[in-house]
C-alpha cells in the first residue's frame, strides 16, 4: 500500500527546523558520495513546461522524482517516492508547500554556515510565493531583528510585510527601492522573476551574505558581475545543475568575467571546515537552484512522520 499525502497533510507535518536538519544530512550525504542527484530536465511547449528532477538517497531509504507543470493556469507539483531497498512505491506527495519550505531551509543552511553569526538585518527583494519561507528559514538560524522588503508591486508588498510581521513577530517593513533594502542588509535574499540584475555589487554592505534563489534559467539573473567579484565564498546546491541553470554565473562565465572554479557545493561547505568565511567583512553568496535531492529527502521525512501518525490516504497500486 502506498500513501497519498495531500497539501493539507504536508502542511500539518512539515516544519522549518526539521526541514533544515533533514537537508543538512542530505547535503552531507551528497558531499560524501552516498546520494545521487540528477539535474532538472524540461519539456517546453508553446503554452507551458513539464519539469522533472530525480534523486536517490539510500541512507534515507528512498529514491524518487518530482515532476511539475508550469502553465498560465498555475503550477502543479507531485513527488513519487520509492523504497531504495526494493523499489516499492511508498508515497505520492503533493509538493507545493514542500518545495517552498525546502527552498527556505536550504537558504537557512547556507546562512547558518556562511553568514556572520551576528547578522541581524535582512533585506529581501521580492514578495512572492518563495519569499515567506526564505524569511522563515533565515530567522530560524540567525537573531534577526528587522527585515526590509522591496517589491515592484507596492500594495502586495505592504500586505506581505504585515503578514510576515505577524508570523515572525519581527518588524518587517516595505521600502521604496531595491537599493534601500540591499544597503542595510547583513543577509540579502533575492526571490524575484527578474531577467536582468536587480542587485548591484556597489550597493552591498561589507560582511553581507546573499541567498539568491529567484531563477533557474540560464538566460536570467538577479546579480550583476560586481556582486560575484566582491564575493570571497560562493556556493550552490548542485554544481552540475548550476552549469545548466544559474544564469547569474553562466552569463558572466561565458563573457570571460567569472571562473567556475570559485564555486563550491553547499555540501562541501557543510562538511569541510576549511571552506568558511574568513574575515568579518567578507561577502558570501549562496546561489540556490532547488534540487531533486532536497525534494526527495524532505518527502521521505514527511512520509515517515505520516506513517507514525496515521496520516494520509492509503491506495493499492499494482506497481
Amino acid at each position: 500500500m502506498a500513501l497519498i499525502l495531500r497539501e493539507r497533510h504536508v502542511r500539518a507535518l512539515l516544519h522549518m527546523p526539521d526541514t533544515i536538519a533533514v537537508l543538512e544530512k542530505a547535503f552531507s550525504a551528497q558531499a560524501h558520495g552516498t546520494a545521487i542527484n540528477r539535474p532538472r530536465s524540461r519539456l517546453v511547449l508553446a503554452n507551458g513546461v513539464l519539469n522533472i528532477l530525480a534523486a536517490a538517497a539510500p541512507t534515507f531509504g528512498v529514491l524518487g522524482y518530482k515532476s511539475y507543470t508550469a502553465f498560465r493556469e498555475g503550477i502543479r507539483y507531485v513527488i513519487m517516492l520509492f523504497s531504495s531497498q526494493d523499489g516499492q512505491l511508498l508515497a505520492i506527495v503533493e509538493a507545493a508547500w514542500l518545495g517552498a519550505i525546502r527552498t527556505g531551509a536550504a537558504s537557512a543552511l547556507a546562512t547558518q554556515y556562511m553568514a556572520r553569526s551576528d547578522a541581524t538585518i535582512v533585506g529581501l527583494i521580492g514578495a512572492g510565493k518563495q519569499a515567506a519561507t526564505q524569511l522563515m528559514g533565515v530567522c530560524a538560524v540567525r537573531p534577526v531583528t528587522a527585515i526590509y522588503v522591496y517589491s515592484r508591486r507596492p500594495r502586495e508588498c505592504r500586505l506581505f510585510c504585515r503578514e510576515m510581521t505577524r508570523l515572525l513577530n519581527i518588524n518587517v517593513k516595505p521600502v521604496a527601492t531595491a537599493q534601500q533594502a540591499i544597503e542595510m542588509a547583513d543577509i540579502l535574499i533575492t526571490a524575484t522573476t527578474a531577467q536582468e540584475p536587480v542587485v548591484h555589487g556597489k550597493w552591498l554592505k561589507a560582511g553581507c551574505h546573499i541567498n539568491a534563489i529567484g531563477s533557474n534559467w540560464p538566460h536570467k539573473r538577479e546579480l550583476d558581475v560586481a556582486v560575484l567579484q566582491r564575493c570571497a565564498l560562493i556556493a550552490t546546491d548542485s554544481l552540475e545543475q548550476a552549469y545548466n541553470e544559474a544564469g547569474d554565473l553562466i552569463i558572466p562565465a561565458n563573457d570571460g568575467l567569472f571562473d567556475w572554479n570559485l564555486v563550491h557545493e553547499l555540501g562541501e561547505i557543510i562538511t569541510d571546515e576549511h571552506l568558511m568565511r574568513v574575515l568579518p567583512d567578507d561577502i558570501t553568496l549562496y546561489r540556490g537552484l532547488g534540487t531533486a535531492l532536497e525534494d526527495v529527502t524532505t518527502a521521505a521525512h514527511v512520509y515517515h512522520l505520516a506513517c507514525q501518525q496515521g496520516i494520509g490516504e492509503e491506495v493499492d497500486l499494482l506497481l
